[in-house]
């Protein structure tokens, strides 16, 4: 992780922390992030990318406070000295504080445990903010509107052929753009509150491989469940990584998944929800696939790692067939997708 400067001292003094009691931690790729003690206990202080608006934290407070008060384990905003909930530095930087949740947070290595007990702390989650009355002001429009991604490649492909990748890419994103159009259509779905961004590494477990509770609070929103689901399964059964080629689909991963939702939620969501996972799984793998393959040309969005790849484009061409890849491993098993699903959801 770069070294980061420590923030300024009138941040600190809102939250009463002293300079020597911060340090950088690596968490996440988007907010900075250090790990600070005061009175011997310890926080997570960040700084706001500025995609985010402060009023942000309205939202968090909100589900947290919601979340405490049904007896889930949550972070929660420190508010300063005046009572805010988030600090704004000199320089215009926004910055909070949260409490911090002990425990280990896992990067790569999914099991059938791991999913199984992940799955039952997204359905608890759900249940637990199905009933709270707020309105976001953070909705992230369009974050899963498909048809805008698939539309945008589309028009990359047309706008973007002097590019010097252009002919590695086009036949990948016409590919994508195949595939998107022969997947089942998914009919209107109420949105519900979600996290977002369910990775696994937004999920904070016990030494003892427990789910106990889910961090990066950002993207909370509105969404559809199968959405919410289908980004889940994606990250969680695909063992391979972003970054393999052979990338596959993991059915013992996916069950232990759904069971573990099933768990904790069963007759919460509707059949016509529970129907739609298995295709929200491959629509989420092909949008992303859509977006690393537009950005492949673009080069404007999604970073690159410097060691292992010559260029932006080269390095999301590569994330672009990874992600076609597993839609293509996910359509090839969409039946027993449905069945599993039917099995733990319905019957």
């Amino acid at each position: 992780m770069p070294v980061q400067e420590l923030p300024p001292n009138e941040l600190l003094a809102v939250y009463g922390l002293d300079p020597r009691s911060i340090a950088p931690i690596e968490m996440g790729n988007i907010n900075k992030t250090y790990l600070a003690t005061r009175a011997g206990a310890r926080f997570i202080l960040q700084w706001l990318n500025p995609i985010f608006g402060p009023k942000i934290h309205d939202d968090i407070e909100a589900v947290t406070a919601h979340l405490a008060a049904k007896g889930m384990l949550t972070p929660r905003l420190v508010r300063t000295s005046n009572g805010s909930l988030w600090a704004t530095a000199r320089d215009g930087g926004v910055w909070r504080l949260m409490t911090y949740i002990d425990g280990r947070v896992l990067s790569a290595g999914a099991t059938p445990a791991v999913c199984r007990t992940g799955g039952a702390l997204l359905g608890r989650f759900h249940r637990a903010v199905a009933d709270l009355d707020h309105v976001f002001s953070s909705t992230r429009p369009g974050v899963h509107d498909t048809a805008r991604h698939l539309a945008h490649l589309a028009e990359v492909l047309r706008t973007h052929s002097q590019h010097a990748a252009f002919k590695e890419v086009e036949p990948v994103g016409r590919a994508i753009l195949t595939s998107a159009a022969a997947l089942p259509p998914v009919c209107e779905l109420p949105a519900r509150i979600v996290h977002g961004d369910p990775k696994l590494n937004n999920i904070v477990f016990s030494d003892g491989g427990e789910a106990l509770c889910l961090i990066d609070l950002d993207t909370l929103s509105r969404m559809t469940i199968p959405i919410e689901l289908g980004d889940a399964f994606r990250s969680w059964c695909n063992p391979t990584g972003e970054d393999v080629v052979e990338a596959r689909f993991d059915l013992e991963l996916f069950e232990a998944g759904v069971a573990g939702y099933a768990s904790a939620t069963r007759g919460f969501i509707s059949r016509t929800e529970a129907d739609a996972i298995p295709t929200a799984v491959e629509t989420i793998t092909l949008e992303l696939a859509a977006r690393f393959s537009a950005d492949a040309l673009e080069e404007s969005y999604f970073g690159w790692n410097r060691r292992a790849f010559p260029s932006a484009s080269a390095h999301n061409l590569h994330r672009a067939r990874s992600q076609l890849a597993l839609a293509r491993s996910i359509a090839a098993v969409r039946a027993e997708l449905q069945r599993l699903v039917e099995l733990y959801l319905w019957a």
